[in-house]
């Protein structure tokens, strides 16, 4: 471990940032150059002494899981956030289409939708992030293990999964997912998680093995959807997609009409949710 280089690489990146780059509010009386050492720790989920004591060299050994943490923080590149595991003496995480390392250009757009329904998924539908009126409209999609942390899984293993779809949408969302999968199958293998995820299906799910013979091919997977909410009935939505350039990630965004009745059951949501009723 290289603590004075390690400490260092912290002190840039973090002097780079600006409050507005993670979602913080910037303050009248501001003379920190880039973020502070406590705005760094509360976006990374640890005490700020910890931090300090990195970036003051003293302290333990931070663990890759809080590297992880650091790096997400300071919404770090793959390249710089490899560059940080080995300044703290570890090899570089190795990469792999389901990294839950989320773009920086990507996360930087997340941050301005704070008061929007959106979230960012992996090329296997993986939910890496979900804004609060998301989590409110959607369910929180972040808590899944295992193969379950992918959508294109669930939804073929666990009938939970489709109660947000009305039940004639089904079967559109059925061929919409299985040719999701299958693009990320042709491109990464059959010895990737993608590939572990077909073999599970096609051993456990008989109407995905039925698709799969098929060989799906359609268009963009988020295409308009409708949503069967608990408490507010059917919302018909929108839904713009960003697609990072590496095809790894994608950014979901959902809208709805203005003036139409889904807006404002959309609005009347971000009120519920907003007041946690």
């Amino acid at each position: 471990m290289d603590r004075a280089r390690l400490a260092e690489f912290l002190r840039t990146r973090r002097e780079a940032l600006q409050p507005e780059d993670v979602g913080l509010p910037r303050g009248r009386r501001r003379r920190t150059k880039g973020l502070r050492r406590e705005e760094v720790a509360a976006i990374s989920d640890m005490s700020t002494d910890y931090y300090s004591r990195i970036e003051q060299q003293r302290g333990p050994r931070p663990s890759e899981q809080m590297l992880a943490a650091i790096a997400r923080g300071l919404r770090l590149s793959l390249e710089e956030r490899d560059h940080l595991f080995r300044l703290g003496g570890y090899p570089a995480p190795r990469r792999v289409a389901r990294a839950d390392h989320i773009n920086p250009g990507m996360m930087r757009i997340f941050d301005g939708l704070e008061e929007t329904a959106a979230q960012v998924m992996s090329s296997l539908g993986e939910t890496l992030r979900q804004t609060w009126l998301a989590g409110a409209l959607l369910g929180d999609q972040t808590a899944y293990t295992g193969l379950a942390r992918s959508l294109h899984y669930r939804w073929f293993t666990d009938p939970e999964s489709r109660r947000i779809h009305p039940e004639d949408d089904h079967p559109l969302h059925s061929r919409l997912i299985a040719s999701d999968l299958q693009r990320a199958y042709t491109r990464d293998g059959r010895d990737s998680r993608a590939g572990a995820i077909v073999d599970a299906l096609l051993a456990g799910s008989p109407e995905f093995a039925a698709l799969w013979r098929e060989h799906p091919v359609t268009g963009p997977y988020c295409a308009a959807k409708r949503i069967q909410h608990p408490r507010l009935g059917l919302l018909e939505l929108h839904c713009q997609i960003l697609v990072d350039p590496d095809q790894s990630q994608s950014l979901q965004v959902f809208t709805a009409t203005p003036g139409s009745e889904s807006h404002e059951k959309l609005r009347l949501l971000s009120v519920i949710a907003g007041q946690g009723i």
